[in-house]
């Protein structure tokens, strides 16, 4: 029943990456159904409550409320779910901010692809089995791999590469790109004293090795 459960889970979390594929290509972008005070407000609903989520489900006395074997794929499943909602319910604001056409345009998409390409294999760099919940805890480690010892956050750095990269931006893109950008920010922060507390003074080594989102030669 948990294999089941986790695989359950792991399927949502793949038909909602799919739909972020989806959703920042072409979706973000459509015509408008209502006005923009209104659109904007019921989109940042939708997001306040999928990064409501993100920030209570990822501490660790919210954690111990659930069995440690689906306890992840809990975590996986819920937030795809909420993915969905903001997905389905999400109120385009088309007036265009910027719009870029060829040559730009491919570059930029280009970006989009490589971006999308970072965060997927990012999860293979650590256990991509247990990120999603497909099997128990285990024992972690700080993991330096491939893009790992380029920056502390290679998945962050992608999904950013990937909410700003599109040739034609609209204001309810841009809004996506702002509030997304600004909670993923937060989020290192509060993940970085996380890992400072778990591992101590080899992931204070590691911080001073690796930067935390921007890549650039290691400092000696």
């Amino acid at each position: 029943m948990r294999l089941l459960y986790a695989a359950v889970a792991y399927a949502a979390f793949l038909l909602s990456s799919v739909w972020a594929v989806w959703f920042l290509a072409v979706t973000a972008d459509r015509p408008a159904r209502h006005s923009a005070p209104v659109a904007l407000a019921v989109d940042g609903l939708l997001l306040l409550a999928f990064a409501a989520h993100h920030t209570i489900a990822a501490r660790d006395r919210f954690k111990r409320l659930l069995p440690a074997a689906i306890e992840r794929s809990t975590y996986v499943l819920v937030a795809s779910l909420l993915l969905f909602a903001v997905f389905g319910w999400w109120q385009p604001v088309p007036a265009t901010v910027w719009r870029a056409g060829a040559p730009w345009s491919v570059a930029i998409w280009a970006v989009f692809a490589a971006g999308w390409l970072i965060v997927v294999g990012s999860t293979f760099m650590v256990d991509h089995a247990e990120f999603f919940g497909l099997t128990g805890p285990k024992n972690q480690e700080i993991s330096s791999r491939l893009l790992y010892s380029l920056c502390r956050h290679p998945m962050m750095l992608g999904l950013l590469m990937t909410f700003w990269a599109t040739p034609h931006m609209t204001a309810g893109h841009l809004f996506f790109a702002v509030a997304s950008s600004a909670y993923i920010a937060v989020g290192i922060r509060f993940e970085e004293r996380a890992l400072r507390a778990r591992f101590g003074a080899a992931y204070e080594d590691y911080a001073r090795q690796v930067p935390a989102l921007i890549p650039w030669p290691r400092r000696v």
